[in-house]
């Protein structure tokens, strides 16, 4: 697993006490806020592995929810994420499951609002560094860098015609994942750049023949 700097072992600036199960559980929950656009109205933790025993004496469930409210890993507010969800309408279930995952720190989170409802599963990988593996059953890899999630019906040349966009505007693109459940049906590209992505390109690529929507990722 790549670490873009010493400080990506030591740990980020943070409410502690640990960087994998509070800074990391912190992350994981605010991109999958980012995802679902909003703060949502119920949300299910599924917590396994290492996780799953932990939570509670680490801070894995008031960072998650802290997340969940959008709240950066150093906020003060941290300690007290699970009273401010309750004032703040947001129902949180946690629940522990026994089956063994492939990492250790990982989060199934659901989300859930009157219209929609998203399944986010996580992983906290060391030093405050998260990679997100799984969007509604889409295997990816997504580790919260500078990104944008593109939502579309797999058709011919929609990956040209997205990467044409990015091109014209000259953003570097620094990794992309394209996935699809079947031929034909909806599919999920995953583009991590170099670069801040200003709403004039989000606009332009929503406007794209087959593309249903684009994220733009917590930077």
């Amino acid at each position: 697993m790549k670490y873009r700097s010493a400080f990506d072992i030591i740990g980020p600036v943070m409410i502690g006490p640990s960087s994998s199960h509070t800074a990391g559980a912190a992350r994981i929950g605010r991109v999958a806020r980012t995802l679902f656009e909003k703060q949502p109205k119920r949300v299910v933790i599924s917590l396994y592995g290492s996780f799953a025993s932990t939570y509670k004496g680490h801070g894995t469930d008031l960072a998650l929810v802290a997340g969940l409210l959008d709240f950066d890993t150093f906020d003060e507010r941290i300690p007290n994420s699970l009273e401010l969800a309750k004032e703040l309408g947001m129902e949180v279930i946690f629940q522990t499951e026994e089956a063994v995952p492939e990492h250790p720190n990982t989060v199934k989170i659901n989300l859930f609002d009157d219209d929609n409802e998203m399944e986010v599963i996580g992983i906290s990988i060391g030093g405050g560094t998260i990679e997100i593996t799984e969007i509604n059953s889409f295997k990816l890899k997504l580790s919260g860098d500078p990104a944008i999630l593109v939502i579309h019906r797999d058709r011919f040349g929609i990956i040209s015609a997205v990467t044409a966009v990015l091109a014209k505007h000259e953003i570097n693109i620094g990794h992309m994942e394209v996935a699809r459940k079947e031929k034909g049906e909806m599919a999920i590209m995953v583009i991590e750049v170099d670069q801040k992505i200003d709403d004039e390109v989000i606009e332009e690529l929503k406007g794209l023949c087959n593309v249903t929507r684009v994220i733009r990722m917590v930077e």
